[in-house]
């Protein structure tokens, strides 16, 4: 695929989130000053989403704004892979916690939020759906990997050597799997500080998903607050678990 067309995609993608983030009508210009884009390129994409039925154009304001089609675009994704108990277990959890609450699934070699309800705490970590993080180094992607088998793992942190250019990143195999052991010992994940300093997660895997997929839930926080109240968290999630989510497999 070439770097154009991803290029193109990507812009496409980063004007609809700037949208959802932004919840008002914009202009060419607005798009333009955010994103530093020629104006002949945003101009051009902007009538394309028109074209496509993703953007309204007002010719009067000269603003754009999105459409129903792409409010409803990813409703069956929610009624399919989101259950509803899931999600009254993640709202049940929030509620009790007061926590950022993520379910994450694996995506190829990455662990991806599908689903975040943020932390109404003072200091809070702000997550977001769609974000990534490493497979073999995030609390949600070792939960992840403890349903897969050893040899499973050691493919996929191979292809992630292969793909990491810099030798000093690499993964050793050795400590994912200890990393892993740990977390099929224990029943859950304690990341702290794994992806941004200060910063913990803790994970549990979830029974199998409709259509063979896996997903993880978590909670997280600031380490240090984490800490002090991990064991009733834990008693949370597992409570939740056991009452709200049926394994389909």
């Amino acid at each position: 695929m070439s770097a154009d067309v991803i290029k193109s995609a990507r812009r496409a993608f980063d004007v609809l989130e700037h949208f959802d983030s932004t919840r008002r009508p914009l202009s060419l210009k607005d798009i333009t000053d955010h994103f530093g884009y020629p104006v002949s390129s945003a101009s051009g994409l902007l009538k394309s989403l028109v074209q496509l039925g993703y953007l309204s154009y007002d010719r009067y304001t000269r603003t754009y704004l999105p459409t129903t089609r792409l409010a409803t675009l990813g409703n069956w994704v929610t009624e399919e892979l989101c259950d509803p108990p899931l999600l009254a277990l993640m709202e049940q959890l929030h509620l009790l916690t007061q926590e950022t609450i993520v379910l994450g699934t694996q995506s190829d070699l990455h662990a991806q939020y599908t689903h975040v309800i943020p932390s109404t705490l003072p200091l809070r970590v702000h997550m977001r759906p769609g974000t990534i993080r490493p497979l073999a180094t995030s609390g949600i992607g070792l939960a992840l990997l403890s349903a897969r088998s050893d040899d499973e793992i050691d493919l996929l942190v191979r292809r992630m050597n292969v793909a990491e250019t810099d030798r000093a990143q690499r993964i050793d195999i050795t400590s994912v799997m200890a990393s892993v052991e740990s977390a099929r010992r224990q029943g859950f994940v304690f990341s702290r500080g794994q992806v941004t300093t200060g910063v913990g997660l803790i994970a549990l895997l979830l029974p199998e998903a409709r259509h063979g997929r896996r997903y993880a839930l978590g909670i997280g926080g600031p380490v240090w607050r984490l800490e002090e109240k991990a064991e009733m968290l834990l008693d949370t999630m597992r409570q939740g678990i056991a009452g709200h989510v049926v394994d389909t497999a």
